[in-house]
């Protein structure tokens, strides 16, 4: 089994500034949320004995995780596959910007591929499968995952089979763990949070 979690909100998220790759650090309400989603697996997970916490390297998933790890009381390692996208020269930039800029990307859903220097779905696409094929079998995984929302996204693709435009039409809550089990993913909602 697999929980997937996506980070918290950011500074960046706040502020409608795209990250990719870029460091930023959660807000109040990015910490009361991975609060919120870490009492989930608290309530969902039985036998904490033998799980991992795995989690992407960039500071806002550590950060996510330092609090999953608090309430689990399981240590983090640290995992270069659950990066997300690398958004090249687009990294920092505000999204109305780019909007305005780039038109013709942000008009379908891979807009966050549209950066010239930055990563395409192959290459995000090419880190999760390896991910996700070089877990233990189904009955013996036992792995919270945190990491990011595109990232999330094409891992929670890859692991249902689906298509490309349907990996891409998935949500991306910060609010909401998935559980990857039996060929399936389900959704399991927080508690509504303030800051």
């Amino acid at each position: 089994m697999i929980y997937l979690l996506r980070h918290g909100q950011t500074d960046y998220n706040r502020d409608g500034r795209l990250q990719g790759q870029t460091d930023s650090q959660l807000t109040s309400l990015g910490m009361a949320q991975v609060r919120a989603m870490a009492q989930v697996l608290l309530d969902q997970i039985d036998d904490l004995s033998g799980w991992r916490i795995l989690a992407s390297p960039l500071r806002r998933t550590r950060q996510s995780a330092a609090i999953v790890s608090q309430t689990l009381r399981l240590p983090v390692e640290i995992d270069p596959a659950l990066i997300e996208v690398g958004c090249g020269a687009w990294e920092n930039r505000m999204y109305a910007d780019l909007r305005v800029e780039h038109p013709q990307a942000f008009a379908g859903r891979e807009w966050v591929f549209g950066s010239p220097d930055g990563e395409r779905f192959e290459d995000v696409d090419a880190r999760v499968r390896p991910w996700l094929a070089a877990l233990p079998p189904e009955g013996e995984r036992k792995v919270i995952a945190v990491s990011h929302g595109i990232a999330g996204v094409l891992m929670r693709g890859a692991y249902l089979g689906l298509s490309r435009e349907a990996t891409m039409a998935q949500d991306t809550p910060q609010d909401a763990i998935f559980r990857l089990a039996g060929g399936a993913v389900d959704r399991l909602a927080c508690a509504p949070v303030a800051a």
